[in-house]
């Protein structure tokens, strides 16, 4: 918890100084100067208060969360243009001013933006061949996590999605936590859990919760508990597992774990060895767990596959490795393997809070079980 509480503070700092940093940089353009008739002190006042206007701006249209996150894309890329330029001028001996700065770096900011916008609210497929020497017949999963209805699409959109993975004809659907979110209406989440109730597939839909699920804030907020979900979710014929195994064809299981944000919040769940300690050891496992941050003791129970979301791939480059540094997860995304098992980690169906992917990008995920 204090690692979060020193991220924090360093967001904050960096916000207050990328704006000093930015109006410095906006007061010294060329329209700027003019306005101010030549006086740097007036072209200050006017670059940081168009710097706090959009910033304002953005605040209000997406939220300050994202406001944050646009503008230290554009400081960063800033700074990174105003140091290139400082080693032209050293390189070619020049005292001007580099008038290129400015523009490449407000072009270079936005489309970078644009291409994290369109990389978080469209959906791409990521395929995996995971072999096994037991004695299985092939099969493929569709996996997803983190769909969070409302945030980027609302249950027709997320209908939509599910019409796409119909596409590749899985065996099962395996959805692994936050399938809802805390500002998700009650209306949406039982249109969504219908949707998952037309899904045609030879062995069914299995649902494992994640810490979005049953909410952090008061029911009434969002109008449903996570009972409730539960109930939907159960009358869709979806097959939902809190620390409990399906066996599929007496060949395969599905277990799905309890969220560790259950535990954290004073409840209960299993460890690896008591979840998979009766498992028979001839047969595959498969399990759901929504935060990828069990892998030693999953390796240790010798476990098969291991599927995971909720890191929404790192979501913001260069910050994807954060959870990984400071020992939140194992993994931040895709595929690893340790000892005996195979571990995957989704960037998600969608999003939280955060409006943009860069460096990822929103996915479901096909996964094809062989026997070598």
């Amino acid at each position: 918890m204090l690692m979060w509480y020193i991220i924090l503070a360093v967001v904050v700092l960096s916000t207050g100084a990328g704006l000093a940093y930015l109006g410095t940089r906006l007061s010294a353009l060329g329209f700027i100067e003019k306005l101010s008739g030549g006086n740097q002190m007036y072209a200050r006042f006017w670059g940081f208060a168009l710097t706090f206007f959009v910033f304002t701006l953005l605040s209000l249209w997406l939220n300050l969360m994202n406001a944050v996150i646009c503008l230290l894309h554009f400081v960063v890329i800033w700074l990174f243009c105003d140091a290139l330029s400082a080693v032209f001028r050293r390189l070619f001996k020049s005292s001007g001013k580099s008038r290129w700065t400015a523009p490449v770096a407000i072009i270079l900011s936005l489309a970078a933006l644009a291409s994290g916008w369109y990389l978080n609210h469209h959906v791409w497929m990521t395929s995996y061949i995971v072999e096994t020497e037991k004695n299985v017949k092939d099969m493929r999963l569709v996996m997803f996590a983190d769909s969070h209805i409302g945030t980027t699409f609302d249950a027709a959109g997320f209908a939509g999605h599910l019409q796409t993975m119909m596409n590749y004809k899985p065996d099962a659907v395996l959805i692994a936590g936050d399938f809802v979110d805390d500002g998700t209406t009650r209306e949406e989440m039982i249109a969504a859990c219908k949707a998952l109730g037309n899904l045609k597939t030879t062995y069914g839909v299995y649902f494992a919760f994640g810490n979005h699920d049953k909410g952090y804030h008061n029911p009434k907020i969002r109008g449903f508990t996570g009972d409730d979900l539960l109930a939907e979710l159960k009358k869709n014929n979806v097959k939902v597992l809190q620390d409990e195994t399906a066996l599929i064809d007496n060949m395969f299981y599905i277990v799905g774990r309890r969220d560790l944000s259950e535990y954290q919040r004073g409840g209960s769940r299993q460890n690896m060895q008591k979840l998979t300690g009766k498992l028979d050891k001839e047969k595959y496992a498969v399990i759901l767990d929504h935060q990828p941050n069990d892998y030693k003791n999953q390796a240790e129970a010798k476990v098969d596959l291991v599927l995971s979301g909720h890191t929404h791939g790192g979501q913001l480059f260069p910050l994807n490795k954060v959870g990984e540094w400071i020992g939140a997860n194992d993994r931040t995304y895709g595929y690893e393997r340790r000892g005996s098992t195979d571990f995957i980690v989704t960037s998600g169906l969608s999003d939280w809070a955060i409006k943009f992917k860069t460096g990822t990008k929103s996915e479901f995920v096909v996964i094809d079980i062989k026997k070598k």
